[in-house]
C-alpha cells in the first residue's frame, strides 16, 4: 500500500495570517527567540513568555484554515493509501481544515504542560505565572510547545512512518530546523520519492526529487489534484 508522509511548516499557515519566524513586524520580530522559546527564557521571565504565548493563542484562534489545509484533508480522505500529516506548527489549522490524526511534533498552543509531573491538559485562553497543575498542584504550568533545545514529540512514530513512506512531501518549511530538516534524508533512504512545495527554495532543496514553488494555497491543491487524478 502506498503511504504519503507530509511535513508542514509555518509556510502553510502564513496565508491564514500566522506569521513565520522571519516575518518582519510580526510577534516573533518583537522578541528574541532566546527570551520566549527556550526553557532558560521561561526560567528567567515566565511572565514575558506567558504574555507572548497568550498573544499567539489569540492570533491563532482568529485564523482560518486555508485552501492548502483543506487540500491535505481531501488527500487524506480520498487517497487509496495512507496519508500521515506531521506538522511543525503549533496551530490547529490542519484540524479545522478537516485533517485527522495530525502529529504535532512541536506541541500545540491549545495545550498546557506541567514540567513537574508531565501532565498535559487543555490550555485556558490566557495562562499566567504560578498557574497550578490540575494533577499535582505544582505552580509551574507552561504552554505545551516544544522550545529550542528540547526534543520534539512523537519522534519514534515519525521515524517509523518515514521508514514506510513511498512519497515524502515537505510543505512550507525552511529546511533549517532539525530534526525535521533531516526527514527528507530518512525518506530517501527508505526509497521514497520526495517533493518540496514552498514559496521559495529551502535550505535543503537540492535533496528533493521534485520542487514546486509558489503560494501554498495554489501549489498544494494543484499537487493534490494530480495525486488523486486517475492514472
Amino acid at each position: 500500500m502506498e503511504k504519503i508522509v507530509i511535513l508542514t511548516g509555518a509556510g502553510i499557515s502564513a496565508e491564514s495570517g500566522l506569521g513565520t519566524f522571519r516575518d518582519e513586524g510580526g510577534l516573533w520580530a518583537q522578541h528574541r527567540i532566546e527570551d520566549v522559546a527556550t526553557p532558560e527564557g521561561f526560567a528567567r521571565d515566565p511572565a514575558l513568555v506567558h504574555r507572548f504565548y497568550n498573544a499567539r493563542r489569540v492570533q491563532a484562534a482568529k485564523a482560518k484554515s486555508n485552501a492548502a489545509h483543506a487540500a491535505l484533508a481531501r488527500l487524506q480522505m480520498d487517497f487509496p493509501g495512507e496519508v500521515v500529516i506531521v506538522t511543525q506548527n503549533v496551530d490547529s489549522l490542519h484540524e479545522s481544515g478537516g485533517a485527522e490524526h495530525v502529529i504535532h511534533m512541536h506541541g500545540t498552543l491549545a495545550g498546557a504542560f506541567c514540567p513537574a509531573c508531565s501532565h498535559r491538559w487543555a490550555s485556558p485562553p490566557e495562562m499566567a505565572v504560578g498557574e497550578p497543575c490540575p494533577a499535582c498542584g505544582a505552580a509551574t504550568a507552561r504552554p505545551d510547545v516544544v522550545w529550542f533545545g528540547e526534543m520534539p514529540y512523537h519522534m519514534d512514530a515519525i521515524y517509523d512512518h518515514l521508514a514506510e513512506a513511498t512519497l515524502f512531501a515537505a510543505i512550507g518549511t525552511s529546511g533549517q530546523v532539525y530534526p525535521a530538516a533531516a526527514f527528507v534524508h530518512e525518506a530517501l533512504q527508505s526509497g521514497a520519492r520526495t517533493v518540496e512545495l514552498n514559496l521559495e527554495p529551502s535550505t535543503g532543496t537540492s535533496s528533493f526529487d521534485e520542487v514546486i514553488l509558489g503560494p501554498a494555497t495554489e501549489t498544494v491543491p494543484s499537487w493534490v489534484d494530480d495525486l488523486l487524478s486517475p492514472r
